[in-house]
């Protein structure tokens, strides 16, 4: 069904929000998100930024506070970075042997993900016995590439997780190849990957916790394959903005693909209040 935010904002008592193709593009905030996601707070309405960015809340927060969005309109991002740490902060001890080298590939070196647990940071994967594939540099490096990188590794049987499950990402170049992709690549050479993020249930435990177990939330997003059906599997209603991932797509292409995927319950043409 194809309403706008206003409309949603009436029927909803919290929701979940995407970062990048709703709130950002690959260079900066769009257009009027910042206030939009001010308006929708200071309607009373709690806000969880449920992203697949592999760095952990506070970096996030950073930059969003740097794009001009206002850390007082949502309560907190549920990052994937932010669900692997809470994971990996469980498993040392238990699974996971305190001191074991950690080989974390993300973008603009952040190892958030592991910062603070008793793990010891490596610069190869072949020397790892934990790959944590939180990011992508595929705009840098090719896909050969990695797979010279984690050939080792995935003979080894070293196991990794992948905390960013996007397959695609938005740069100031363009699309690029996200974590996702590395991680597929990684079991497709014969390595093992533990996913978390969206479309996975943790996340969303993590972030309907909170949200104060609100009964009516919407999850909005820009992808039919981790925030529609994501959102879908996890019992919560979901809306599809038309910017993002599939922007370029026509409406008809948009619904068959959507068909194949995931049926969101709404289409908005944009994060804002705006008429257009």
């Amino acid at each position: 069904m194809k309403t706008d935010l206003a409309s949603l904002a009436k029927q909803y008592d919290a929701f979940l929000i995407d970062q990048f193709g709703v709130l950002l593009d690959g260079t900066g905030a769009y257009d009027g998100a910042p206030e939009a996601l001010s308006a929708l707070s200071q309607m009373g309405k709690p806000i969880v930024l449920l992203s697949n960015s592999g760095k952990r809340a506070a970096p996030n927060t950073a930059r969003l506070t740097r794009l001009g969005f206002d850390p007082k309109s949502y309560l907190t991002v549920m990052s994937s970075g932010e669900a692997a740490f809470a994971k990996l902060k469980g498993r040392i001890g238990n699974g996971i042997v305190p001191g074991s080298a950690v080989w974390v590939h993300a973008r603009d070196g952040d190892t958030s993900a592991v910062d603070g647990l008793d793990l010891t940071p490596v610069d190869r994967a072949e020397v790892a016995d934990i790959l944590i594939i939180a990011g992508s540099r595929a705009d840098e490096f090719s896909l050969d590439q990695y797979r010279k990188w984690l050939t080792p590794a995935a003979k080894r049987g070293v196991p990794a997780f992948c905390t960013n499950p996007d397959m695609k990402m938005l740069t100031p170049l363009g699309q690029q190849l996200g974590a996702g992709s590395i991680a597929t690549l990684y079991e497709e050479m014969g390595g093992t990957v533990e996913w978390i993020g969206k479309p996975y249930a943790l996340i969303y435990r993590l972030a309907h916790a909170a949200l104060g177990q609100a009964a009516r939330v919407l999850c909005i997003g820009d992808s039919p394959a981790h925030d529609v059906a994501g959102g879908r599997d996890a019992g919560f209603a979901t809306a599809l903005v038309r910017t993002g991932l599939y922007s370029d797509l026509s409406d008809d292409a948009l619904q068959e693909h959507c068909s194949t995927v995931a049926i969101p319950d709404f289409i908005i043409p944009r994060f804002s209040f705006e008429v257009l």
